[in-house]
């Protein structure tokens, strides 16, 4: 039996987690800053840091009181080393490593995004190889893991993230900050009216999303030069169905060229309803693919999926030393090897 501490801390939740054997969830503490910046529209990287030093100490208190467990029985800390926003990281670098210190437990840095790939454990055991695609405000990302803990990015995108290119359309539309959620919601309640481009990359594996909100802000342009009113859930129905059919279309002919026994998703944007369908709907009738997709409350930032990740390293011996620092370029493991 393995026990681990595990912090995230990369933008603007705060987390604390306590992990047995890598999937078993004994507690999971989110504090999120998203009323906050909702004010400003957007993510303050000064004011995230400033609310992590506030709250990292009571939610790591709090979730070792859930779990009902003392600092005597967790066999390491887990934390989130990069990639992210460097103020933010740095809280959770700093905690991790006094905790370690005082406590004299190993420490594990874990890459964010393994985080979100090893956070599918919750739902079932990973099958290799394997296809994940990776899916937030600042990642889109497709990864081939021929094995356990081996990581090739095929993919990336050009450009904006789709999470950001949520977030741009929805300030575009009036409709707010965070965009994902928004536009999930109001497209629901919009019709097939408006056509966007598809957006075109050399690499068939790549995204890019830019010139898609490009479009949304010079079809919104066209039709009032025409005193047209702009019917907002038509047009979000629009960027979502573009968006999202365009990025499954390139996932599912990365799993016909690969052929994985499993595909995952992992992320912020894998927790929007209509991508969801549309891939339960693309996997339908490929043969023994599996498609495992997080439970909604582990596709957005926790340290539970970190307590996953780090699992794995701690198996494998990764463990970090008093000198890391936090790194908010990080790079996957293996990523230029």
């Amino acid at each position: 039996m393995t026990i681990l501490l595990a912090i995230e801390s990369s933008c603007d939740e705060t987390a604390c987690a306590l992990i047995k054997d890598g999937h078993e969830i004994l507690s999971s503490i989110v504090s999120s800053q998203i009323d906050t910046h909702t004010l400003y529209g957007g993510v303050v990287p000064e004011v995230a840091s400033r609310i992590h030093v506030e709250n990292i100490s009571l939610v790591i208190n709090d979730a070792l009181k859930q779990a009902g467990i003392t600092m005597d029985e967790v066999d390491g800390i887990a934390f989130t080393q990069g990639p992210g926003l460097i103020g933010s990281l740095h809280v959770g670098v700093q905690a991790a490593k006094t905790i370690a210190w005082l406590y004299h437990k190993p420490l594990i840095p874990v890459n964010h995004l393994c985080g979100h790939i090893y956070a599918n454990r919750f739902v079932d055991e990973l099958k290799f190889p394997m296809m994940a695609l990776l899916i937030s405000g600042g990642h889109t990302e497709l990864v081939w893991m021929k094995n356990e803990w081996d990581f090739k990015i095929i993919g990336t995108t050009w450009d904006d993230a789709i999470g950001e290119a949520y977030d741009k359309v929805s300030r575009i539309l009036g409709l707010g900050y965070p965009g994902g959620p928004v536009i999930d919601r109001i497209a629901k309640e919009g019709k097939p009216h408006y056509i966007l481009p598809v957006p075109k990359t050399a690499n068939p594996y790549d995204f890019s999303f830019s010139g898609l909100k490009t479009a949304v802000l010079q079809l919104i342009q066209r039709e009032e030069k025409k005193g047209n009113p702009i019917i907002k859930a038509d047009l979000a129905y629009a960027f979502q169905e573009t968006a999202l059919q365009s990025m499954v279309k390139k996932t599912m002919n990365a799993v016909k060229e690969y052929q994985p026994k499993m595909l995952v998703l992992g992320g912020g944007v894998a927790a929007n309803s209509r991508l969801r369908e549309l891939m339960h709907e693309a996997c339908d009738g490929m043969g023994d693919l599996q498609l495992i997709i997080p439970p909604m409350k582990y596709c957005t930032d926790n340290a539970a999926m970190i307590g996953a990740a780090g699992y794995v390293a701690y198996q494998h011996g990764m463990f970090g030393d008093f000198s890391l620092s936090a790194d908010p370029g990080m790079e996957m493991p293996g990523e230029n090897e």
